[in-house]
């Protein structure tokens, strides 16, 4: 008897495993999907200014952010090992024509975009250039310049991060120092942390006069 009972058990748990087994091949493929691994992208933007305070913003031409309005930047190069203020003034002097140093910036921000619009994540350096813009610049492959005054950016299109809370961020530390942190949801929520935050007593945007505008 128990050698019968034994050979029922042990069919009826094959039995049981083949039943899993169709459950898990008409299963949908998406619950076996593992999660990808987005790439982290690493790169600066510069904030210029000219005589008036007019900040100076590139219509883009390419993404990230095609036809919008941000700082001109760009991402580093991070096979060289190059550094975000040797990337700043790289992208300073290939878009603007601006020659300059690490001393002509001043670090305003750090933010950091987990999942922005489900393709990457982001950590950017936000540098303010001490040196005032005599001209605007010419079109640069990457899109065209414009300045614009702090109450005119209310009127433009750009990236919803930017709006939301870059702008009066840096707005808010201008001279000062900030660090923040944005979780971009897939339904289009952005939940922000401000991790750092030290506003200047008083603001002093004197120029260094390192900068040497070079020609394209």
């Amino acid at each position: 008897m128990a050698g019968r009972f034994a050979g029922t058990w042990r069919l009826r748990a094959s039995e049981r495993r083949l039943a899993l087994h169709g459950r898990l091949a008409r299963a949908p493929s998406s619950c076996f999907t593992a999660a990808v691994a987005l790439p982290y992208k690493i790169s600066t933007l510069l904030y210029c200014f000219n005589e008036r305070d007019e900040v100076l913003l590139l219509e883009r031409r390419k993404e990230p952010n095609r036809g919008l309005w941000s700082p001109c930047g760009g991402k580093l190069k991070m096979e060289t090992g190059e550094s975000p203020y040797t990337c700043a003034c790289r992208e300073a002097e290939e878009e603007i024509g601006l020659r300059i140093l690490p001393t002509d910036l001043h670090l305003t921000g750090i933010v950091t975009e987990h999942g922005y619009e489900g393709q990457s994540h982001w950590l950017m350096f936000l540098f303010e250039l001490t040196e005032k813009l005599a001209k605007l610049p010419p079109p640069h492959d990457e899109g065209r310049f414009s300045f614009f005054s702090r109450d005119a950016l209310k009127g433009l299109a750009l990236p919803q991060t930017d709006r939301e809370q870059i702008w009066p961020l840096f707005w808010r530390h201008r001279g000062g120092f900030f660090a923040a942190h944005c979780h971009c949801h897939p339904d289009g929520r952005n939940d922000w942390k401000l991790e750092e935050s030290t506003q200047p007593s008083t603001i002093n945007h004197q120029p260094s006069g390192n900068a040497r505008r070079t020609d394209h």
